[in-house]
């Protein structure tokens, strides 16, 4: 498995720690936009498939996630985590000019990833998003109204049909496992409207992917939102049986080569 390359540099609100995912003279570069209180060191082996396509893969650890500075899971505007995503797109076409970028968003990940492309969707040649959120979330909407945030571990069974998945979720200590912040519940609630208000996506060519019994990020509520900024270049794929991590999910190869399938077509 290709070894992740880890580097710093000062974000909008302190350190950020990205990795870089590099083997051979690459044809594109992919960006790995990670999800709510994990961190890309679980992308591993979807970085793994993407150098064997023909990707040098890089992304960071979002403000307050993994090994990026900060109070744990605090985020008080998502734009701030879409500008330190724009600085390693940035680094990475500095490093391979002429190499066009597709962005590879999940859960979380997918809203700052589709709000990346409203900002700055000419730097992208693809969009791919994975259970994102978008639209409306139930978590949000339940939360949103408290005083205090509950402190209820996630149901790791909702993660993956893989057991497996559960049990290292459990046991990473990079993974977040206490309560929502208030001002991330407010952040999230303020880029959700954000991004349904600016609209499509126009032609960017985008692969969103979803799983049908997905009950952390539902489908029909991320339908509301995959309306609101749907173009010319949507496909969907949801599969059945599968929960919120399709790229940990027990059909992880069917999903990845749909991924690396999609690319193709719009690389021509």
């Amino acid at each position: 498995m290709t070894t992740a390359r880890k580097w710093e540099f000062a974000g909008t609100r302190g350190a950020i720690t990205a990795r870089i995912w590099a083997d051979g003279d690459p044809r594109y570069a992919a960006v790995l936009v990670h999800g709510y209180g994990e961190h890309l060191g679980r992308y591993d082996h979807v970085a793994d498939v993407l150098v064997r396509h023909g990707a040098v893969v890089c992304g960071p650890d979002h403000m307050g996630h993994g090994r990026s500075a900060g109070e744990r899971v605090l985020i008080e505007d998502f734009d701030d985590v879409v500008a330190d995503v724009h600085t390693v797109v940035e680094s990475a076409r500095g490093d391979h000019p002429g190499l066009p970028v597709v962005m590879i968003g999940h859960s979380m990940g997918g809203l700052i990833a589709s709000r990346y492309a409203q900002l700055h969707g000419g730097v992208l040649a693809a969009l791919v998003l994975s259970g994102p959120v978008l639209g409306r979330w139930h978590v949000v909407e339940e939360l949103l109204p408290l005083d205090e945030m509950p402190d209820e571990p996630i149901d790791t069974s909702t993660l993956s049909r893989d057991p497996a998945v559960g049990k290292a979720y459990t046991e990473d200590p990079l993974i977040w496992h206490g309560p929502f912040k208030k001002t991330t519940v407010k952040a999230l609630d303020t880029a959700l409207a954000r991004i349904g208000e600016h609209g499509s996506l126009g032609s960017l060519p985008t692969f969103s992917v979803h799983g049908e019994a997905d009950r952390l990020v539902r489908p029909d509520d991320t339908r509301v939102g995959i309306e609101a900024i749907r173009g010319d270049g949507l496909t969907e794929r949801i599969y059945p049986g599968a929960r919120h991590e399709v790229f940990n999910e027990t059909n992880r190869g069917e999903v990845l080569a749909d991924v690396t399938a999609f690319i193709d077509r719009v690389l021509g």
